[in-house]
């Protein structure tokens, strides 16, 4: 039996025998007894009966393990100039103040703190001592409009506000102090305090009663001890948006995030300790959380928080002078980065200055890795690519190469094989599992393993309804796809982008791989707009590589004329229009469902989550323009 199907049927057939065994990896306060058990919801919990500190975990058990020396945590801030490097040691001593700062508010065990920073070393030492104490983070991205904190804000109610007085963003400075003015003002909830960590950038007006000074706090704080937390305690609420409009606080644990991270690190991203891991991300989405700052540290890695972008911070080798620098073994980041890092250099010229020497693999995550971006990476640096399928609400991959078990060979377009823990399966509508190469809704049977959401906070019904009630038995993840004959999972998309043309269900992740693959584009997007006798169209929206002189009408006909040739006819795909850029989110997600809504001309609203705000006024010029 190969080691991955090991894992895998152990994972499958004996759960709690399978995590009990990850969970003696890691220094517990109490190791548990019970390690599965239903909750009063009638929802699955992990290692009820332990207790641990997620922040001793991730610091003072390296340093009691004699490891305080090593390097945990790089600060790299290309719009600053600034770096710095924290040791095990160093970081733990930052830490412990900032927990004093914290607790010296009256911030106990439970309490919420809402921490909305730019990516600065406070941002993680913030969440981490949080941990230490035992309190509820919500990170929030720094920068997001005053309406979306203030919503968060209402519903986490913290009891402090944790923010800096600027973020600075490519060739331009974002004060934070007046968007975290209006929120609090506008919500309904009032934190206790709101304490500002001052930037020379922009320094921030402090309100008289109110607003800390987060610097001159910190140098009256006593370092505080880590407090120990049950295990089914929440570690933290992290809000993704929802099909109604409002947030959804998904809420994770603190023992089975904790015992899911330590092997993920090593089951999916083949690290030890000591090695470096990049994660390419903010630490307002989930893959900041758990891939730079608890994975990482919990395996005794090194993480490096990057203030900057894969492009124009100053050039598109970055990413690459990053890897250089810094003796990089892993590089995780979204396909969209490496996306813009080829239509800025197609060549990839800048791949070639440094030799990072260390890299062993690429991972990249958060939408579908077209096949195009696969083989661009590949080839230009000589790595093998790592696509790894997974959700805010799962906290970590459902489905990978599992390089540190087993490597697979890698098949374009698909994620590969479910991680040890997950039982994927894809289902018709009727809940009953469809054959290989058959497209389905993909669902998770139950019991989810550790480090999965627990609920929605204050919540509950809205958990049940939106993931555990469509098929009695499963978790429902809103994504369409299917399993191969290998057991390899391709992920086609969200079910609600699978358009309907004419009574036939057609993928858009399909149409989208074949426009990537033309020569010209560097990136696109398919959706279905609204057709009086079809139903649906496709509607493909491309942005084409620096460099291109190719006339925009040529590159359409020859667009269409591959979608005839690859799909056939009946996609009815007649219309692509060249745009400037595509709408997304700042975890490079593209906004389709808003883009769809423009195209059929209903009413959409401008989401939270979106990176670059203009970027909706050019796709809604090009259809303006189209008609």
């Amino acid at each position: 039996m190969s080691t991955y199907r090991h894992y895998h049927d152990a994972a499958r057939q004996q759960p709690e025998r399978f995590w009990r065994e990850q969970a003696e990896k890691l220094d517990w306060f109490r190791f548990p007894q019970t390690i599965l058990a239903k909750d009063g919801n009638g929802i699955d919990r992990w290692f009820v009966d332990g207790e641990l500190n997620l922040c001793h975990m991730a610091l003072d058990h390296h340093i009691e393990a004699g490891r305080g020396g090593d390097t945990a945590l790089i600060y790299d801030s290309p719009v600053t100039g600034q770096k710095a490097r924290y040791s095990y040691l160093s970081l733990r001593n930052e830490v412990a103040k900032v927990a004093g700062m914290l607790a010296g508010l009256g911030v106990g065990k439970g309490d919420r703190v809402v921490i909305y920073m730019p990516m600065i070393p406070e941002a993680a030492m913030a969440m981490l001592a949080c941990a230490r104490l035992g309190a509820v983070h919500s990170v929030v991205f720094g920068g997001f409009a005053a309406h979306e904190l203030a919503v968060r804000i209402e519903d986490a109610e913290p009891r402090v506000l944790l923010t800096a007085s600027c973020g600075i963003e490519v060739n331009k400075v974002i004060p934070y102090k007046p968007l975290v003015d209006k929120a609090v003002m506008d919500s309904r909830w009032k934190p206790e305090q709101v304490v500002v960590l001052q930037r020379p950038q922009c320094e921030a007006v402090l309100a008289e009663e109110r607003d800390l000074d987060w610097q001159a706090l910190l140098a009256r704080a006593e370092p505080h001890p880590c407090v120990p937390v049950p295990a089914t305690d929440p570690l933290y609420i992290l809000y993704t948006s929802g099909t109604t409009g409002k947030p959804k606080g998904v809420v994770r644990d603190t023992g089975g995030y904790a015992v899911a991270l330590h092997f993920s690190m090593a089951a999916v991203f083949d690290l030890k300790p000591g090695e470096v891991m990049f994660t390419a991300s903010d630490v307002g989405w989930v893959v900041g959380h758990s891939y730079i700052v608890y994975g990482p540290l919990i395996r005794g890695c090194t993480s490096i928080l990057y203030e900057g972008k894969p492009v124009k911070t100053p050039d598109p080798g970055a990413f690459w002078r990053l890897c250089d620098e810094y003796g990089v073994s892993v590089l995780f980041s979204a396909p969209t980065a490496f996306r813009a890092i080829k239509k800025e250099d197609p060549a990839g010229e800048g791949v070639r200055r440094y030799p990072m020497a260390r890299l062993r693999h690429i991972y990249m995550a958060g939408e579908r890795l077209d096949p195009p971006t696969l083989e661009w990476v590949m080839t230009h640096t000589g790595r093998p690519v790592t696509d790894n399928w997974w959700q805010t609400e799962t906290g970590w991959p459902i489905a990978a190469n599992p390089i540190g078990l087993e490597p697979h060979a890698i098949k374009p377009g698909s994620a590969t094989l479910p991680v040890p823990g997950f039982n994927v399966e894809v289902l018709d509508e009727a809940g009953q599992p469809v054959p290989a190469n058959t497209q389905g809704f993909i669902a998770l049977r139950e019991p989810l393993p550790p480090g999965c959401l627990t609920t929605i906070w204050r919540n509950h019904d809205r958990y049940r309804a939106g993931y555990l009630s469509t098929f009695p038995g499963y978790y429902v993840s809103g994504d369409g796809g299917y399993l191969d004959e290998d057991g390899y999972l391709f992920v086609m998309g969200r079910v609600d982008d699978v358009i309907n043309v004419a009574g036939h269900r057609l993928s858009t992740g399909e149409m989208e791989e074949v426009l990537a693959g033309h020569p010209a584009v560097a990136e696109c997007a398919v959706v279905g707009v609204q057709d009086e006798l079809k139903g649906q169209q496709p509607l493909g929206l491309v942005v084409l590589k620096d460099g291109v002189n190719t006339p925009p009408g040529q590159i359409v006909e020859e667009l269409i004329a591959l979608v005839r040739e690859r799909i056939g006819p009946l996609a009815c795909f007649k219309t692509a229009l060249v745009v400037g850029r595509l709408p997304k989110t700042r975890s490079g997600k593209i906004l389709r469902r808003i883009i769809r809504q423009m195209a059929d001309g209903e009413p959409w609203a401008l989401p939270s989550t979106i990176e670059d705000p203009a970027s909706l006024e050019d796709i809604a010029r090009v259809l303006q323009e189209r008609g």
